[in-house]
């Protein structure tokens, strides 16, 4: 079986590398793919956002499956577009994944159909909305209403704060269009948990729990990024409150789209906070998360090709998945200055020495058979052990191993 995976980040490697795994696999494209990808798969120079390029491509080649990794190509429509090609395709179609290209649009869908999640208000207008925060006062959260990378939440501490964000977002377009309309909600305390979940129209299986952390400094410090690590289990997620969540969360959220007429099949991500009320939604993806796909997925013990073609053909309810027994931990090693402004280029040196872990490659290329940077996250090091303190150690011994110039990475991962 051939398999087509769209994206290039250290998501579509870590899917790459436990398709690798499948004897029913026997080649893997991936556009556009990183220089670590390259490594175990075929490459393509498309764009994960050209349509076009890749059921052109498709059509020619004739994959087997064509595995939509990222938000973009989701939210725009790739996977309809495979279908109607006649090509088998794994991912939401564009009128489930807007369940995360529009945070008012899921919003509402938690509303109508009772799913626990923040009170929030929605503004296009910058002078309506200043006025709710100052009657609402702080803390309180901004979030760009589509799809803006990661980087479009402000938890804003202050009232200023909080200003800015609507200003730099609906005045100074600074995420362009995916901010012209604005989400604000009440600041929820308590753990985070990230729960991603199979999904098949009507029925679903969630993986282990997991917590990423967004901060780009130590102690949650800084501004949001793509995650600068994760790792799995949560040790707040228990059995119970897993329970709670089947019944008031998950459940609710896949019967909810399928009733709009929107049926979700692929990945769906639930980012949670157990609030002292409750568990709540803070967000859906509409895909696997990045860094959490690389812990979750290396504790995956069943054939990912066989989960993928049950949820194609809407038989999740007859496969079993099964996970090992462990934990696991990410650490994201960053260019210097992300999430803004960085460098690329520059030679990443000691991945050989690492043993202890496996290196899923985020942002790197090859140059003149030398590993270089070219992303703002550049590696994921990734370790599993039996403890998840354990695997906290050794995936930041392997760390030490690696170089590159200014690299930047949290200390603190699993920590919390």
């Amino acid at each position: 079986m051939k398999v087509l995976v769209i994206g290039g980040g250290g998501r579509e490697h870590a899917i790459v590398h436990a398709l690798k795994k499948s004897p029913k696999v026997d080649h893997i494209w991936c556009a556009p793919g990183n220089g670590g990808i390259a490594q175990e798969a075929e490459c393509v120079e498309i764009k994960a956002t050209d349509i076009d390029g890749v059921v052109a491509f498709a059509k020619a080649q004739r994959p087997d499956l064509v595995m939509v990794a990222p938000d973009d190509p989701l939210a725009l429509g790739m996977v309809d577009a495979l279908e109607e090609a006649g090509i088998r395709a794994f991912g939401p179609r564009k009128n489930a994944a807007v369940i995360e290209g529009s945070k008012s649009f899921a919003k509402e869908l938690m509303k109508k159909y009772g799913i626990p999640t923040a009170s929030y208000a929605v503004f296009e207008d910058s002078t309506a909305a200043i006025d709710y925060i100052r009657r609402n006062g702080a803390p309180i959260v901004v979030k760009a209403d589509g799809l803006a990378l990661g980087k479009g939440v402000t938890v804003a501490m202050t009232e200023e704060e909080a200003v800015a964000a609507v200003r730099d977002a609906i005045d100074g377009h600074a995420f362009g269009g995916a901010g012209a309309r604005v989400v604000i909600e009440e600041y929820l305390t308590g753990p985070e948990v990230s729960v991603l979940a199979f999904v098949d129209g009507k029925h679903l299986k969630t993986m282990p729990s997991a917590q990423d952390h967004k901060r780009a400094y130590d102690g949650d410090a800084g501004p949001n990024t793509g995650g600068m690590g994760a790792f799995s289990p949560s040790r707040f997620y228990t059995e119970e409150i897993a329970a709670v969540c089947m019944e008031t969360i998950f459940q609710p959220t896949v019967a909810a789209m399928a009733k709009e007429g929107r049926p979700f099949k692929g990945v769906l991500y639930f980012g949670l906070m157990l609030t002292p009320k409750g568990p709540k939604v803070i967000e859906y993806n509409a895909r696997f998360g990045d860094p959490e796909t690389q812990a979750v997925l290396s504790r995956l013990e069943t054939d990912l090709f066989d989960i993928f073609n049950a949820v194609i053909d809407e038989k999740l309810d007859e496969i079993e998945i099964h996970w090992a027994d462990n934990a696991a931990c990410c650490v994201c090693m960053a260019s210097g200055g992300y999430p803004k402004a960085y460098e690329k280029g520059k030679e990443i040196t000691g991945l050989a020495d690492v043993k202890d872990s496996f290196v899923f490659h985020a942002g790197t290329a090859v140059r003149g058979g030398t590993f270089v940077t070219s992303g703002g996250r550049v590696l994921g090091v990734t370790a599993v052990a039996p403890t998840l303190e354990e695997a906290i150690r050794k995936a930041y011994a392997d760390v030490e191993k690696i170089h590159f110039e200014a690299a930047h990475y949290r200390r603190d991962i699993g920590v919390k």
